[in-house]
């Protein structure tokens, strides 16, 4: 399978001669919490679309994914994503979360619990504090009709549930409505932070299809982080294994789950 191609970090996956790669990441933090030290150091560059950053709980896959994000900034480093520098310490050239134009879906998928699927989904259209409305064809405000919102709660199936709440919602479209509002502002690149996690067996594997065929439909460049094997299997053009901190190089998937203490 394509997916598997590429299965070592660091600077597999190159881009082709005189074009900039897809993701060319390299960041480096140091934290710590009373006599505990966490040391990340992680350094790749790829050319592919769809890469899958895979490790083991505290391997640093979810702070990394935040530097790229601009949510947590490293202490030094340099964050090029789709021939976009976002940010660099050498320059003194950090971009705030918002000027990156990346689309980030955490874990729990974070949907505002007072707003409805259509609201939660047009929040990422809006600035300032003022909530979209909830039911715009009645009596709208001049700005709020939004042909971009109709068009994701469309391609995600959300029409019949979206003026119900995120507690009224299945897992699946609870995860639909975060994807839909990571898409619907047009972001450069999709992050994803364990998104199938909170989803039983058939259900996610039948939402990792669906992502699939829509970042191959759409052409974004995506990066999603997991320990699950079989989402490397299936979503990854490349994969970046990482362990304690860093990218490790020359082990396949199966490699670090083995070396991972019980």
């Amino acid at each position: 399978m394509n997916g598997m191609n590429g299965m070592n970090g660091g600077d597999s996956g190159s881009a082709a001669e005189g074009a900039a790669p897809t993701w060319d990441i390299a960041v480096a933090k140091v934290l710590r919490h009373g006599q505990t030290r966490f040391e990340l150091d992680v350094r790749f560059t790829s050319a592919a679309r769809r890469v899958v950053v895979y490790g083991p709980s505290g391997a640093g896959k979810t702070l990394t994914l935040r530097m790229i994000a601009g949510i947590t900034q490293p202490d030094r480093g340099r964050i090029a994503v789709a021939g976009h520098v976002l940010g660099d310490s050498a320059a003194g050239h950090w971009l705030a979360p918002r000027e990156r134009h990346l689309a980030y879906m955490f874990q729990d998928y974070a949907l505002f619990p007072h707003l409805t699927v259509r609201q939660n989904i047009a929040f990422a259209r809006r600035r300032g504090w003022r909530n979209p409305d909830r039911n715009p064809g009645r009596n709208p405000r001049p700005d709020s009709a939004d042909a971009a919102v109709e068009r994701w709660i469309a391609t995600f199936h959300l029409a019949p549930v979206a003026a119900h709440y995120p507690h009224q919602l299945s897992g699946g479209q609870r995860q639909r409505t975060a994807l839909a509002r990571a898409l619907v502002s047009e972001p450069r690149a999709l992050l994803l932070d364990e998104p199938f996690a909170a989803l039983d067996t058939g259900l996610r594997r039948r939402l990792r299809q669906e992502l699939l065929e829509l970042q191959q439909q759409l052409g974004l460049p995506m990066m999603v982080i997991t320990h699950d094997e079989e989402e490397v299997r299936v979503l990854a053009e490349q994969v970046i294994p990482m362990h304690a901190g860093r990218v490790v190089l020359g082990m396949a998937p199966g490699d670090i789950a083995a070396a991972v203490p019980a």
